[in-house]
């Protein structure tokens, strides 16, 4: 039995799995448009840190006029709990018919998660973490039961602690954030974002949220969005290794053969079932042969 890859995808890619996550200034309703347009998964409109005390309620209500506009529809970043805006954000955007979920930002506990959904009952909620008391309570916040996905707001944490940009600096900041998600069952965490970053650095900065188990990535402007979504794909070594795993598997009757086909024959199901959630393929005569990833390898 020959496996192929999926020629494309047939469906936008949900949030449980968007990669790049695009936060838009919600004073700028010129951007929204083609910020959806762009390559990102998911469209933030930001009525939080991008809009400044006295312009708050014209982005929010430019946000409500939106999504409230023929098929519109997306994610909002909203206020933090026990801001002045906060429960302002969730009453105006309960009546937004194209809401489909919300960055709460300043999580430091799971109230603040409970109290959001009360307000929001049909809105997915990403927890943005920033603080080190939240990264304390990354457990409880993880485990309750209306946080749909963990989300690292990297400036405002690193301003709290005083910590580098350095990646072994917050090595142990990203790895409780994976950790609590898993443990949790969620999708995989989103990370930060690489603040003006393009190219090689913005590609280094993806690469180490993939290294940390992290599956999204904030992003701050659209150009940045395809680099993200290449990075936090599964590369072409991954796929094509995929490829070739299931067709001998296939070929040897679908019998675990030893202590590695189990793991890898998870890891091969995964990397093919998110190349077809993202529309990846192989070159047509693509021919190159790959090792099998080293945690496939049984001890």
């Amino acid at each position: 039995m020959s496996i192929t890859m999926p020629a494309t995808r047939t469906a936008a890619v949900g949030p449980e799995l968007a990669r790049s996550w695009l936060l838009v200034n919600a004073a700028h309703p010129d951007r929204f448009a083609p910020a959806v347009a762009s390559a990102a998964d998911v469209v933030l409109l930001d009525i939080e840190d991008a809009v400044a005390p006295e312009g708050k309620a014209q982005a929010r209500e430019n946000v409500v006029e939106w999504l409230s506009t023929g098929d519109n529809e997306g994610w909002v970043r909203v206020n933090g709990f026990g801001t002045e805006w906060w429960e302002q954000d969730l009453r105006a955007l309960a009546q937004a018919p194209g809401l489909r979920g919300v960055m709460l930002a300043m999580v430091e506990s799971p109230e603040h998660v409970r109290r959001t959904a009360q307000l929001l009952p049909d809105a997915l909620i990403v927890a943005l973490v920033e603080t080190a008391r939240g990264v304390q309570n990354l457990p409880e916040i993880a485990d309750t039961r209306n946080t749909f996905r963990l989300g690292l707001g990297l400036g405002d944490y690193r301003r709290d602690t005083g910590f580098d940009d350095d990646p072994l600096t917050l090595a142990y900041t990203r790895s409780q954030f994976t950790i609590s998600s898993k443990a949790a069952g969620l999708p995989g965490p989103i990370d930060g974002p690489a603040v003006g970053a393009l190219g090689v650095k913005l590609a280094d900065s993806a690469g180490v949220t993939v290294q940390f188990g992290m599956t999204g990535k904030i992003c701050l402007m659209p150009e940045q969005t395809p680099t993200v979504n290449e990075i936090l794909s599964p590369s072409m070594a991954d796929r094509s290794w995929a490829v070739e795993f299931l067709t001998d598997f296939e070929a040897h009757g679908a019998q675990i053969r030893n202590g590695s086909d189990l793991p890898r024959l998870a890891r091969a199901r995964k990397v093919l079932s998110l190349s077809q959630a993202y529309g990846l393929t192989l070159p047509q005569g693509y021919d190159l042969h790959y090792e099998a990833p080293l945690d496939t390898y049984h001890c």
